[in-house]
């Protein structure tokens, strides 16, 4: 028996999402458990998620759930938005919601990072080759949110440099 459809296909952050999920090298969409996945041979992205909160389903219906790498992730999850969703969070899988303050930037750059996390080398060869989602930033310098986040959490950026949310040039 097939999940029911947990989305509403006329909703725009899911077109945001789909837009932006679509456009990285072999990327395609599915439904998984009755929400839209995006996927090359794994999936990078899903939309839409839940998690249990005192023994209560907590709907999460205008979200992004990512596998991001480590560093990233705790970053991440220290910010009210995100939540660790049900049955994936344990396999390194983090939600973030979206809303009217989502930067459409950072959002394209997350799911790019989570896809680079499950792809193969092939595609993300491409990816390397034509350039990161929008032209954000170069594959050599470190992505601008990334670089905030990585200072509020006092780490560094990849290539061992210290960050400060006052240099990096975001919020």
């Amino acid at each position: 028996m097939p999940h029911p459809q947990m989305f509403d296909d006329d909703d725009p952050w899911l077109e945001r999402v789909r837009t932006i999920a679509l456009a990285l090298p072999g990327a395609q969409e599915k439904g998984s458990h009755g929400r839209p996945a995006f996927h090359t041979v794994k999936v990078h992205c899903y939309y839409g998620g839940s998690r249990k909160v005192d023994g209560q389903w907590e709907e999460h219906p205008q979200a992004v759930l990512l596998h991001l790498p480590p560093r990233e992730r705790a970053a991440l999850a220290e910010e009210a938005r995100s939540f660790v969703p049900a049955y994936l969070g344990p396999s390194g899988w983090l939600g973030i919601d979206l809303d009217e303050d989502t930067d459409l930037v950072e959002l394209g750059e997350l799911i790019e990072e989570s896809y680079r996390t499950v792809a193969p080398a092939r595609r993300i060869a491409q990816l390397d080759a034509r350039g990161s989602w929008a032209g954000a930033r170069s594959s050599s310098t470190p992505r601008a949110h990334t670089a905030d986040r990585t200072a509020r959490a006092g780490q560094r950026d990849d290539a061992g440099r210290s960050w400060n949310a006052s240099s990096s040039g975001m919020r």
